[in-house]
């Protein structure tokens, strides 16, 4: 077929014919699906359709959803999110996001400098609303750049910012995790440049707000642009925090290093730019172990750093050793004991801050120091006033330096607590916060020793443990009370002295307490499992983070602070729900005010349990180390006090805690070299303890207590359920082997004798009232029952050759 046969065969609406060579298609009748297709379309195609009316026809065909015309619905979803679509998208989005960042950088310009603005003065009260100090004095002097040297500066720049010189003052990562954290409520990660830190500090507050977020990243960009790298670094350096009060590296050198800034080395620097990461947990002073071993760390990485970018060569960095800072000194208006309850009542309002905000120590110290707060603690004046008076008369006021090297070692410390309601209510931190900067009350460096008796006693208890021999552990459970005697069912060899190896043969529990007898609650522990006995010190209140599970824990060894001790002792007051003492009663400052949490909390160990242990603890006092300065104090007027003594191995801490039903008191003795800071014994201070010399637990630190509480308690009775222990009726009799003494001397020997029969029945009713044989009190440390120490054991494994308690 022809061209003009084709063409007139397309006009007449035929089908072009098929090529002479190729086969004609087969009739209609032979392909029946093709013949429905053609079936169903014909009704909508004309005869003489073109090819293109015939596709479309062809195309409405296709099989599809009912009532959707035929097009599928992949199709569709396809369709909208076609790349250039969501390109589109994308670029829209950066296109607004640009655009409002330059809204944001036209709009936003960089303020007047507000630190000194911001830094006020915070007030401090006693619980009657009267001034007890006011702190807000700035140490802070401003230095130039040039003034501090060059290898300093860099220690700076390794710490934080490696990048400094190079980079545009912003940390884009960093900064995209800070607003993410923000949005999401989960507080503040590092990440920041030195530019955006001095940005913070000096432009901005310390708010976590996106807003205040965005506004630092303009503002750094733009001190970027227009400062120069020293400018910027000069200023973080200056307007930082080091604690110790000190802004800005001059205060910082002097405070740490009594140097000027100019006058540091390398070492020192990389010291001060660690701390700017955690002042108070980094501040040697006051750090505890964990907190120096990081600080370590951190000084180690900065010096790193600083090899890595070529600003100090190896040899000389590998030679380098920690430089270990000065004491420091006390800021002015903090004499006495104000120093102490300023600095614990910041700390509490920074944990509460921290809780609260999920910031980090450094930032909560920013938002609390010398910020314009106004803080009403719970000390009560005349409490307050009657401790110190108390650590005077019957402690420092016999110590004499120039006499006895000895009497220069010996610090005191004391707390004391309403059980009711958690408030403390007086706290002696030392002489004087000016001559030593360390808290005694809220140190945990010393050993408690056997204040940590009735602990164990507490843990057998809630946990209806039993001895080895299957009997229920109670005050009147008996147990051999052999010296040295090897502890059954330990993993570990174990087997502590009493003191000056005395055997007390088979005794109740209430009289091992009384007697302070190491070998029975050694074996108490072991027979309750330490794991449990731990776990219970933990929820009365001591910090066992990092403590090992073992039997050489039974004999106190591990540190504690009287905040601590005062704080477990409360909680056997308040029939076992939980205290945590606490100095402040309420913060706030303009337009702020932070919820302070309830002292008291939940039910830690059963009430009968508790009570259980202020029974015992009353045959202490009426019947045992505490006997003389306690319950023969002429002033006690028949007031019911239970407590136990503490004295650590070597002597280098002696303790009474005791308390009454209305209050709870701990006193601590550490012996502390006055040159070194180690720790040393007590023996021999005041030269006025015959024998030895000895400081015992039942010596000057319950006459200490006795004198404070006697003169600010009011007579009242415990309210105890539980039938057994010292404050109530036995219900067993012990073994008939014992021979209870007859008649208690008036005058117990310093040293008991290894013949004498120990007392083997608690006493059934305790002495509401002195004898009328009490001899009066005298200057000198009275003579007191036998105390076992808490030491003298060579298996401890965790103080070798230290006594183990």
């Amino acid at each position: 077929m022809g061209r003009a046969e084709e063409r007139k065969a397309r006009q007449r609406g035929g089908r072009r014919a098929a090529p002479r060579n190729r086969p004609s298609p087969p009739p209609e009748s032979e392909t029946p699906a093709a013949a429905g297709t053609t079936a169903a379309a014909a009704p909508s195609v004309a005869e003489g359709a073109t090819r293109a009316e015939r596709r479309k026809a062809a195309a409405k065909t296709k099989p599809g959803k009912p009532g959707k015309g035929g097009k599928p619905a992949q199709g569709r979803i396809r369709r909208l999110f076609t790349w250039k679509k969501m390109l589109g998208t994308f670029l829209g989005v950066c296109l607004l996001g640009i655009g409002t960042f330059v809204a944001l950088y036209v709009m936003v310009s960089v303020p007047a400098g507000n630190a000194l603005a911001q830094t006020q003065s915070n007030v401090y009260k006693y619980s009657d609303g009267t001034v007890l100090a006011r702190k807000g004095t700035v140490n802070r002097e401003i230095v130039d750049l040039s003034k501090v040297p060059k290898d300093v500066q860099h220690t700076f720049v390794a710490a934080e910012n490696k990048t400094f010189y190079n980079d545009n003052g912003i940390n884009l990562r960093g900064m995209a995790r800070g607003l993410y954290n923000t949005a999401m409520g989960r507080g503040t990660q590092g990440g920041s440049t030195i530019t955006q830190q001095y940005v913070k500090n000096y432009y901005l507050d310390q708010d976590q707000t996106i807003t205040r977020k965005l506004k630092e990243l303009v503002i750094t960009l733009k001190v970027d642009r227009e400062r120069s790298k020293d400018y910027i670094l000069a200023g973080y350096i200056n307007t930082s925090y080091y604690g110790r009060g000190a802004y800005g590296i001059q205060a910082a050198a002097q405070a740490y290093y009594h140097v000027d800034a100019k006058d540091l080395n390398v070492q020192q620097g990389a010291y001060l730019a660690a701390l700017l990461q955690a002042p108070s947990q980094y501040d040697w002073a006051v750090a505890s172990k964990a907190g120096r071993e990081l600080v370590q760390q951190r000084w180690n990485y900065v010096l790193n750093n600083m090899v890595g970018q070529g600003w100090l060569d190896k040899s000389k960095r590998d030679a380098m050793k920690f430089p270990i800072p000065k004491q420091p000194k006390a800021a002015s208006g903090l004499e006495g004991q104000k120093g102490y309850l300023v600095e614990l009542a910041n700390t509490q309002l920074e944990n509460q801050l921290m809780k609260e905000q999920g910031i980090s120590r450094s930032d909560a110290e920013a938002l609390v120091v010398d910020q314009g707060w106004t803080i009403t603690l719970n000390i009560d004046r005349k409490k307050q006033a009657k401790l110190e008076a108390a650590v005077k008369s019957q402690l420092t006021s016999k110590l004499d330096g120039k006499k006895r090297k000895v009497d220069k070692n010996v610090q005191a410390g004391a707390v004391s607590v309403d059980p009711k309601t958690g408030k403390i209510l007086a706290l002696y931190g030392g002489t004087s916060y000016y001559d030593h900067y360390t808290d005694n009350a809220t140190r945990a460096d010393y050993q408690p020793a056997s204040t940590f008796k009735p602990i164990i006693l507490a843990a057998a208890l809630e946990e209806q443990a039993k001895t080895q021999d299957g009997k229920d552990i109670n005050a009147n459970t008996i147990y051999d009370g052999t010296s040295g005697r090897p502890v059954k069912g330990s993993d570990i060899a174990f087997s502590p002295p009493n003191e000056d190896k005395a055997d007390y043969g088979d005794i109740t529990v209430q009289t091992a307490m009384n007697k302070s007898v190491n070998s029975v609650f050694a074996q108490m522990g072991v027979d309750v499992g330490m794991k449990n006995v731990m776990r219970t010190a933990d929820q009365l209140g001591l910090d066992t983070t990092g403590l090992q599970a073992v039997p050489a824990m039974t004999l106190g060894s591990m540190g504690a602070s009287p905040l601590e001790m005062a704080g477990v002792y409360a909680t056997f007051d308040n029939h076992g729900r939980k205290v945590t003492p606490t100095v402040i009663a309420s913060a706030e400052k303009t337009g702020r005010k932070v919820d302070i949490p309830d002292p008291i909390g939940d039910q830690v160990i059963n009430r009968t349990a508790a009570d259980q242990v202020t029974s015992v603890l009353t045959g202490v006092v009426d019947d045992g180390t505490a006997k003389v300065s306690v319950a023969q104090n002429p002033l006690r007027d028949g007031q019911q006090v239970a407590g136990k003594t503490g004295t650590s191995d070597n002597n280098k801490s002696a303790w009474f805690t005791g308390y009454t039903p209305d209050l709870v008191t701990s006193v601590g003795l550490f012996g502390e070299d006055a040159k070194t800071h180690n720790q040393v014994p007590l023996t021999g201070a005041t030269g006025l303890i015959p024998g030895t010399g000895r400081i015992n637990g039942g010596g000057y630190p319950a006459q200490i207590w006795a004198t404070y509480t006697f003169g600010v308690t009011k007579k009242q009775k415990f309210e105890l359920e539980t039938d057994l222990g010292a404050a109530v009726q036995p219900t067993v009799t012990p073994s008939k082997s014992a021979t209870p003494s007859q008649t208690p001397s008036q005058t117990p020997s310093e040293t008991p004798s290894k013949s004498a029969s120990p007392s083997q029945t608690p006493s059934r009713t305790p002495s509401q009232t002195p004898p009328t044989t009490s001899p009066p009190p005298t200057t000198n440390e009275p003579s007191l029952p036998v105390e076992t120490p808490t030491g003298g054991d060579t298996n401890n494994p965790l103080e070798p050759g230290n006594g183990g308690q």
